[in-house]
Formats: structure tokens, C-alpha cells, sequence
């Protein structure tokens, strides 16, 4: 990170942003964890990669938070006290302001048992504990890219083929 101080009237430049001007973020990412160490990680890279990030360590006030705060995606581990995280994804898809938020398991558990279980409830896509943050990073722009294209109704232009026989 680089901090660069101008001589001129008390202007801060950090990573090329002027300090004190409003930054346009890539999106606001709602993570619900009951790790504190996991979610401190997870919130410092994504803030780092341009993202507006709240965390939430309670399931329970997880579900709350996504009303409030209208995040564009969900990051959320399945294994928490009080309510799991696929009863925090039915949740979320039974209610009118989250049901069309995009939502991604962290998971501990075998990938190959929980995937039917995650898609069930409602997930998006799940990524295996533990992970890289850069794994995380290229999932989280995967999925951000896909639900701005169905938004737009763009789809992805792929190579044709040519044909002739």
C-alpha cells in the first residue's frame, strides 16, 4: 500500500484515491460467519479489492442486517449456532428485500455432501473452507459479473463456429 502526501493544500493520495473524496465501491458484500478471525480476513481483503463490506457473527442478526443493508452478494458459513446457513438461505429466499440477493457458502464440510443441500436451500455457489482469499476474490467477481448480466439480460458473447460443410 502506498501512502503519498502532496506538498499542496493537505491532499492525502492512498492507492491513487484523493483521502476525502467519495470512493466508488465495487458492490457491498454482507458476511455472516460466527468466526470473528474469518470474517476479519475475509472483510480487510475484500475492503482491500474495492468491495464495501458489514459483518455479522450472529446467524440470527445475519438475517436482519440483509434487510438493512440491501447487500449485492452474501457470503455465509453453513455451520453456526442458533440457525445454520442453509435455514439463513431459506430465510433470506422467503423474504421480498433478500430473496433475489446472490448468496455464497463458506463451508467446512465435504463440497460433494453439501451441494445438493446448498443449491436446495437457495445458494448461489459455495467455495470450500479453507480457501485462499484470491480464490474467494475470483468466485465473488464470478458470480458478480453473472447477476449483472442477467440484470442487463446480456449474455456472453462466445466464438462461432463456422460451419460450412
Amino acid at each position: 500500500m502506498i501512502y503519498l502526501r502532496i506538498a499542496a493544500p493537505s491532499i492525502t493520495i492512498y492507492n491513487g484515491v484523493k483521502m476525502g473524496e467519495p470512493v466508488k465501491t465495487r458492490g457491498k458484500i454482507l458476511v455472516i460467519d460466527d468466526e470473528p478471525e474469518i470474517t476479519d480476513i475475509i472483510e480487510a481483503y475484500m475492503t482491500s479489492a474495492g468491495f464495501s463490506v458489514m459483518v455479522e457473527n450472529s446467524s440470527v442478526m445475519g438475517v436482519e442486517r440483509a434487510k438493512t443493508y440491501k447487500p449485492d452478494m452474501i457470503l455465509l458459513d453453513i455451520m453456526m449456532p442458533h440457525m445454520d446457513g442453509y435455514e439463513v438461505c431459506s430465510e433470506m429466499r422467503k423474504n421480498e428485500s433478500t430473496k433475489s440477493i446472490p448468496i455464497l457458502f463458506l463451508t467446512g464440510k465435504d463440497a460433494n455432501d453439501d451441494a445438493g443441500k446448498s443449491w436446495d436451500s437457495g445458494a448461489n455457489m459455495f467455495v470450500k473452507k479453507p480457501f485462499s482469499c484470491e480464490r474467494l476474490l475470483n468466485v465473488v467477481n464470478m458470480v458478480m459479473a453473472t447477476v449483472s448480466r442477467q440484470s442487463t439480460n446480456e449474455l456472453p458473447e462466445y466464438p462461432r463456429k463456422d460451419r460450412r460443410s
